[in-house]
C-alpha cells in the first residue's frame, strides 16, 4: 500500500490552484511568522539543525503550518510522511506505524509524519502515536486549527511541543497577493487589494482563491472595481467556530463589552454571533445570566427583560429576533451594574459546603405529623404575620453556627433603596434583642 502524501510531486496537474502555485519554497518568503521562525526560536533551531522532536503547530486557516511542513519535508534527511486525518483510517496509521518501527530497527532512521488537521483524529488514532512516539521511532508534526488543549488527548500532548502562529497581519496579505500579482503579471487597485484584506480574515489561502476568482473573470486589461470584485467573491462568510474556541472567545467578549457597560461594543459582538449562525437561545441563555451576576438587584427588571428576549426568540425565530436581542444587550449594557447577588452566592454557598453537617433548627422545622410534634418540630415557631411590623427575630442559621452578613448591596440602581430596607429590618431586630 502506497500511503497517500499531501506533498507528492510525482505526476501533479498543471491546472494547479494558484495558493499552491504560491506556497513558499524557501524560509524567508513564509511571512508573518517571525515569532516562531526568527533567529533562535524553537522550530527555527529545529530546522537549522535538522534535530526535531514532536510540535503541534495551531493556528488559524491560511497562516502557514502546512507550508512550515513542506518546508521540513524538502530539508529534513529524516524519513518523510503525511498524513490527511480527514482521509486516514486507524488501519493506515497503524501500518505507518509498523514501518516507521522497521525503518528506524533496521535503517536507523526515524519517521517524521506529518499530520493535517490532527483535530479530526479520534482518540484510538491519536492513542496510536504514543508508544512509537516514545520508542523515538516517530517524530510527529502536526497542523490543527482548533485548540489542542480541547481536541488533541492529553498524553499526546504532553509529549509535543505546542507551536502557535499567528492569523496574517493585513501588511503580510497585500505581500502575498502583490508577489502572486507579480508573477503572474497582473495588477489590481489598491481599494481592491483592500477588499481582499478585509475579506479573507488574515487566511492567505482564502486571499489566494479569491484573487483567482477574480482574475479567471477579467481579461488583463479590463478595470476592476470593487463593485465587481465584492460580486465575485461573494464575501458574507464570518470568521467564527460554533463550539470551538472562537465561540467561547466571542461571547466572552460579548460578556465582558456587556459588564463594561460598552453598549456599542456589546452589539458589535452580538452580531458577530448572530450573522455567522449561531444559536440565539444559547446567546439569551448567557444573556440571562449576565442579567443575574452583573447587573443582579441594582436593576430588578435586567432579568425580565433577559426572560421577555428568550419568549420573543420562541415567539418569533430568527431572524426577526434579533432585534430582541439587541434591546436586551443595550438594556444590559446600560443598566447599572453589581455582582452583590453573585458574591453573597458564592460566600453561601462556600459556608454550605462546609456546614452541611449541621441540623435545621428545631424551631424552623416543619411538622406534618403527630410524631414530628412530639420531637418538638416546630415548637415556639413566631409567625411573623401576628407580630407588630410583620417582624419579628428568630435565628434562622443552624445552632452551633454564627449568623453572617453575605449580601451587601452596592450604591447602584435599586440596591439603593434595598439597603434601606436591610437597615430598617436590622434596625427592628436590634430593638427586640434590646426589649424595645
Amino acid at each position: 500500500m502506497k500511503q497517500l502524501e499531501l506533498f507528492d510531486s510525482e505526476k501533479q496537474s498543471t491546472n494547479i490552484p494558484l495558493a499552491e502555485k504560491m506556497r513558499p519554497s524557501d524560509l524567508k518568503e513564509i511571512l508573518g511568522q517571525d515569532k516562531i521562525l526568527g533567529e533562535n526560536t524553537l522550530l527555527r533551531r529545529m530546522i537549522s539543525t535538522g534535530k526535531y522532536s514532536s510540535i503541534i503547530m495551531w493556528g488559524p486557516p491560511g497562516c502557514g503550518k502546512t507550508t512550515i511542513a513542506r518546508y521540513i519535508e524538502k530539508n529534513s534527511e529524516e524519513r518523510f510522511v503525511a498524513f490527511s486525518a480527514v482521509l486516514s483510517s486507524i488501519k493506515d496509521v497503524k501500518a505507518v506505524m509498523q514501518e516507521a518501527e522497521y525503518s528506524l530497527k533496521e535503517q536507523n532512521k526515524r519517521t517524521i509524519i506529518f499530520i493535517d488537521e490532527i483535530h479530526r483524529f479520534n482518540k484510538a488514532q491519536q492513542d496510536a502515536f504514543l508508544h512509537h512516539i516514545e520508542t523515538g521511532a516517530v517524530i510527529l508534526i502536526g497542523a490543527t486549527t482548533e485548540n489542542p488543549s480541547f481536541e488533541v488527548i492529553p498524553a499526546l500532548l504532553s509529549r509535543c511541543q505546542v507551536i502557535v502562529l499567528e492569523k496574517l497581519s493585513d501588511g503580510s496579505i497585500a505581500d502575498i497577493l502583490k508577489n502572486a500579482l507579480k508573477k503572474l503579471d497582473r495588477e489590481l487597485p489598491e481599494d481592491v487589494l483592500d477588499l481582499l484584506m478585509m475579506q479573507c480574515g488574515g487566511d492567505a489561502r482564502r486571499a489566494l482563491n479569491s484573487l483567482e476568482l477574480i482574475l479567471n473573470y477579467t481579461m488583463k486589461d479590463q478595470v476592476i472595481t470593487t463593485e465587481f470584485a465584492a460580486r465575485i467573491i461573494n464575501s458574507r462568510t464570518l470568521n467564527y467556530d460554533k463550539n470551538k474556541e472562537e465561540h467561547y472567545n466571542v461571547i466572552s467578549a460579548l460578556h465582558k463589552s456587556l459588564r463594561g457597560s460598552d453598549t456599542q461594543a456589546g452589539l458589535y459582538w452580538l452580531a458577530r454571533m448572530l450573522e455567522a449562525g449561531e444559536d440565539p437561545m444559547y446567546v439569551v441563555r448567557r444573556l440571562i445570566r449576565f442579567a443575574s451576576e452583573d447587573v443582579g438587584l441594582a436593576d430588578p427588571q435586567a432579568l425580565v427583560q433577559a426572560i421577555s428576549a428568550k419568549e420573543a426568540i420562541h415567539t418569533l425565530g430568527m431572524p426577526e429576533a434579533n432585534t430582541a436581542l439587541a434591546q436586551l444587550v443595550v438594556y444590559l449594557a446600560t443598566a447599572p451594574k453589581s455582582n452583590a447577588v453573585y458574591s453573597a452566592y458564592k460566600m453561601a454557598a462556600a459556608d454550605a459546603i462546609k456546614t452541611s453537617h449541621l441540623p435545621v433548627p428545631l424551631v424552623i422545622r416543619n411538622a406534618p405529623t403527630k410524631l414530628m410534634k412530639d420531637l418538638d418540630y416546630g415548637k415556639d415557631y413566631q409567625y411573623s404575620h401576628d407580630h407588630d411590623n410583620r417582624y419579628f427575630y428568630q435565628k434562622y442559621f443552624p445552632e452551633h453556627m454564627s449568623e453572617k452578613e453575605y449580601y451587601t448591596p452596592s450604591k447602584f440602581g435599586f440596591e439603593k433603596d434595598i439597603e434601606k430596607r436591610l437597615k430598617w429590618w436590622k434596625k427592628l431586630k436590634e430593638n427586640q434583642l434590646n426589649g424595645k
